[in-house]
């Protein structure tokens, strides 16, 4: 059992120092790699499959996202479209007229109801088939299969203090946070789970939460 019950408020986080490891500094690409071979001939049939039912209203399958990755490089986070063509003047209209969620999504960068999301892509997205496509990220070295999610440079101000350790660690497909409630963590928890990840990451961590995302994913947990 991976102990990952202590917490410090990120409102209150100190400037760290990482443990610099054989597995941090060359395990950790060796195995993404190793990983990503492996599953490529796999999900490249789906991720043509998720593609070819997205385009059919017109747009791209695809979405890229321009996100900030370790040591503040940026890059376009990919995944399987899972909204609206318009889905930026759909979301300003939204919070326009609705202040409940205008205060949501200052706070939390996301929406539990939110009206961009399309029947379909509320599937892909609560069994995370819209994230398959990072596998490509993986590839290129912008993400690992285990980290913090990748933010905007808007959302890494939220870290505060904390940014360090987000900075400090490759972006990944999954971490502590998708795998610890969520949908119900609030983003300050969210930070903190980062910041516990960028301190304890191991193999045998990410080997644990690597088997606690197949579970998520069969919860259909995603959002």
């Amino acid at each position: 059992m991976i102990d990952i019950s202590a917490t410090t408020s990120a409102k209150h986080q100190v400037l760290f120092s990482f443990r610099s490891t054989l597995y941090s500094r060359f395990g950790k690409r060796i195995f993404d790699l190793l990983l990503a071979l492996l599953l490529l001939p796999v999900i490249s049939p789906v991720i043509l499959m998720l593609w070819l039912i997205v385009s059919c209203d017109g747009g791209s399958g695809f979405f890229g996202h321009t996100r900030t990755g370790r040591n503040g490089q940026e890059f376009r986070c990919w995944k399987i479209r899972s909204m609206v063509l318009d889905a930026e003047l759909t979301l300003k209209d939204h919070l326009a007229s609705e202040p409940v969620a205008a205060r949501e999504w200052l706070r939390n960068f996301k929406l539990v109801d939110d009206p961009r999301i399309t029947k379909f892509g509320s599937f892909i997205r609560k069994t995370s088939l819209d994230e398959l496509p990072q596998i490509l990220n993986v590839l290129k070295g912008e993400m690992s299969f285990v980290g913090p999610r990748p933010v905007t440079q808007r959302e890494l101000r939220k870290y505060g203090l904390s940014r360090s350790a987000y900075l400090a660690t490759t972006p990944g497909i999954t971490g502590l946070w998708q795998v610890s409630g969520r949908n119900s963590a609030s983003y300050d928890e969210r930070v903190e789970f980062d910041t516990r990840y960028a301190q304890r990451k191991s193999f045998a961590l990410d080997l644990w939460i690597i088997s606690q995302t197949a579970t998520a994913v069969l919860k259909q947990t995603g959002q």
